[in-house]
């Protein structure tokens, strides 16, 4: 059986490994192509978008995909319409693996927003300095806002035309660490954390940090998803694999 991933996030490398040992399992994983040098999963891959609905349908149809699994990352919420779209059209089974999403414990301080935009919005009015983790494609939301300093953490720098914040720009990838975390937020004394709830391990030691140091954290919620069959960790996907390769 042939296994489309839609991929880009350490669940869905971690997927890809498995799924290769399984006889009986040929997995192809998509990756979006919006970092640099994204991180190469295991088996065959490919990099790029699909073209909407209609692109990614026939492509189901081209490669004799069976079955349909999206590991996209949670803020990914465009693909993964397309992708339960595009599995209704062919009749390809479709499965998405969605990490639990991080929940506000005894210490935090979140401010909870619905958007980017929102979460601009309350900086404006809550920090001083502020530590920016969503992303180099979001950060022109916060170019407006001239009296705050920023530390923007992402993969790949902006391109020379993009608006930016006016602050310091670290590129890294995680998983990050809980002392690492701890020192920069020290280090640059940090008043507010920006941060999507991507959920997961690989991020979350500076929401830790946060806590301890009595941090803000502006926090921005999911997007919504499609309605259909779902699973939050590698292991229900192979569950839900090895229950298709016994029909």
């Amino acid at each position: 059986m042939r296994v489309l991933i839609l991929g880009g996030t350490g669940d869905a490398a971690e997927l890809a490994a498995k799924v290769a040992t399984i006889q009986g399992l040929e997995a192809i994983t998509s990756l979006a192509g919006r970092t640099r040098e994204p991180s190469i999963p295991l088996g065959d891959f490919r990099v790029g978008g699909f073209g909407g609905v209609v692109g990614l349908a026939s492509y189901l149809r081209q490669m004799q995909i069976d079955l349909l699994i999206d590991a996209t990352h949670p803020f990914a919420s465009q693909i993964s319409f397309n992708a339960a779209d595009a599995a209704t059209e062919v009749g390809v089974p479709h499965l998405m693996l969605i990490r639990p999403p991080w929940e506000k414990e005894s210490g935090d301080r979140w401010i909870e927003v619905d958007s980017v935009e929102a979460a601009a919005t309350s900086v404006a009015n809550q920090g001083q300095r502020v530590f920016l983790t969503v992303g180099r494609q979001e950060l022109a939301a916060f170019a407006h806002l001239e009296k705050i300093w920023f530390l923007m953490r992402m993969i790949d720098p902006p391109t020379d035309d993009a608006l930016v914040p006016a602050g310091r720009i670290l590129c890294d990838r995680g998983p990050f660490t809980l002392n690492n975390e701890r020192q920069i937020l020290i280090d640059n004394n940090i008043d507010t954390i920006v941060s999507k709830n991507s959920g997961g391990d690989a991020t979350k030691p500076k929401i830790v940090a946060a806590r301890e140091l009595g941090v803000k954290v502006v926090m921005i919620n999911r997007p919504a998803i499609p309605s259909g069959e779902q699973v939050t960790n590698v292991d229900g996907v192979l569950a839900w694999l090895f229950d298709k390769l016994d029909d």
